[in-house]
């Protein structure tokens, strides 16, 4: 196996989280979306109970979703905490990306791998994918807010009851992607033992 370790630490350290809202709308061709995907499966997991489910969504499928979040918001919403500015991000912001993906976690019927160990599988799994797409110069974003824990959502993707979803990785082109940030030294997080 080659393995080209400067290529690797360039990639880790330069992938990105871009919103939606400055994606471009520009469409990734699905043979790449099914790279990412199969790059998804290999993730590392206890037990091989391999959890991680994903719910691509694309072209009109994206409205469906636009759709469903921007109405559970109404319906979910008291009249004095809406806003009208959240509503329409909830309504457009899918809408310029080329795929979502949401993210799902399939609970394993023994219930032998602690739930905890699953949903840290789907991460990496996740991870995967954010790097996958970090290759392609595909910009990327894991939200976690809004609907995503909610039981109409898992109703909404045919979820079992012991499933759950942990959000949505927005994929996308955009002509001003995030290309800043920080971290704190490594140093400043570690204990060494020897």
């Amino acid at each position: 196996m080659i393995v080209f370790t400067e290529q690797l630490n360039e990639l880790i350290r330069a992938r990105r989280s871009t919103k939606p809202r400055l994606f471009n709308g520009n469409k990734i061709d699905d043979h790449i979306i099914w790279q990412i995907l199969e790059n998804s499966n290999w993730a590392p997991n206890n037990g091989l109970t391999q959890p991680w489910r994903y719910k691509v969504f694309s072209e009109l499928g994206l409205n469906k979703l636009a759709d469903f979040q921007a109405n559970l918001y109404i319906k979910n919403t008291p009249e004095e905490k809406f806003r009208s500015e959240k509503y329409e991000r909830m309504k457009t912001n899918i809408l310029k990306s080329s795929h979502v993906i949401v993210i799902c976690m399939k609970r394993q019927k023994s219930e032998k791998i602690l739930e905890i160990e699953e949903i840290e599988a789907v991460a990496c799994s996740v991870q995967n994918m954010a790097l996958s797409a970090a290759a392609y110069k595909i910009c990327s974003f894991w939200g976690s807010g809004g609907i995503t824990y909610t039981e109409e959502l898992k109703e909404f993707l045919g979820l079992g009851e012991k499933d759950h979803c942990l959000g949505y990785l927005y994929l996308g082109y955009s002509d001003n992607p995030t290309t800043k940030s920080r971290r704190d030294p490594i140093k400043d997080k570690v204990e060494w033992f020897r």
